[in-house]
């Protein structure tokens, strides 16, 4: 049964050194635990984010085993909270790409959920250009997953553009989208796509994002926000760099919201 819950999205500038960033977000984690989080979402590479994209692929790990998952669980267990890294490069039949994967762990450590990226983003403007087709092998299915406190639908980043994903989730409490938006597609659309997704399927939606200057010079837009299922911006972080950005995701408002605009009933296909 859901019920009102803490959650925080961590922001973070991950880098090419796995270890860094690890440390990176378990002081993050600490904190945001700290202040009642029951739920902490970390962004997409908040284990890697190195100059070159076959760096990801060199820091590959075997589905159960390796340094990144291993800290999660760890982490998980740690704070007895529901932990999901946005995402963990994990091998695949191809050695020269990966599944660009989001864990859940549960407060006793083990994982619950698991969510390979179906959308692979390309972008070019001008010098700068990105193909993640070229080192990740896409996902195939949605993931939601029951939480002690609710379910919890799990999308990463480009997903955000495509919204027949957030349906295919269904009734969800939160839905997270940890992300590494450019800051040239952020400055454009970040926030839109965020409070659009939040109010066509009136559900709450926690965005754990880089906010910095990368390895290689790239730049990610950061803002990490809680959106509340009107579409609202509850909570949101300003400034790049590090940091936890919180919210309580409320069981009461997403029934408000939903009696006094049934768009849901009134859906036609």
């Amino acid at each position: 049964m859901t019920r009102a819950f803490r959650a925080a999205a961590v922001q973070m500038v991950s880098g090419g050194d796995v270890a860094q960033n690890l440390a990176q977000a378990r002081s993050l984690i600490a904190d945001a635990a700290g202040d009642g989080a029951e739920l902490v979402l970390l962004p997409e590479y908040f284990g890697i984010l190195g100059a070159q994209p076959t760096d990801k692929v060199r820091a590959a790990e075997r589905d159960g085993d390796g340094p990144q998952q291993a800290f999660l669980a760890a982490e998980a267990r740690a704070h007895r909270i529901v932990l999901i890294g946005g995402s963990v490069p994990l091998a695949c039949d191809d050695p020269t790409r990966v599944r660009s994967a989001c864990l859940a762990y549960g407060p006793d450590g083990r994982r619950l959920a698991r969510y390979d990226k179906v959308h692979l983003f390309r972008f070019a403007q001008g010098d700068e250009a990105y193909d993640e087709t070229r080192t990740i092998e896409r996902g195939d299915a949605p993931v939601a997953f029951d939480a002690p406190f609710g379910r919890i639908g799990l999308s990463i980043c480009y997903d955000l553009r495509f919204p027949e994903l957030y349906r295919a989730l269904g009734d969800c409490a939160l839905v997270c989208a940890p992300s590494a938006f450019t800051w040239t597609t952020g400055t454009a659309h970040w926030h839109l796509l965020l409070r659009t997704r939040a109010l066509e399927n009136q559900v709450y939606v926690l965005a754990a994002a880089q906010g910095g200057l990368h390895p290689g010079r790239r730049r990610t837009y950061g803002h990490s926000c809680f959106v509340d299922p009107w579409g609202e911006v509850v909570a949101e972080r300003v400034d790049d760099g590090p940091g936890v950005v919180m919210g309580t995701v409320d069981p009461a408002r997403t029934a408000e919201v939903r009696a006094k605009l049934p768009a849901h009933q009134h859906r036609v296909f």
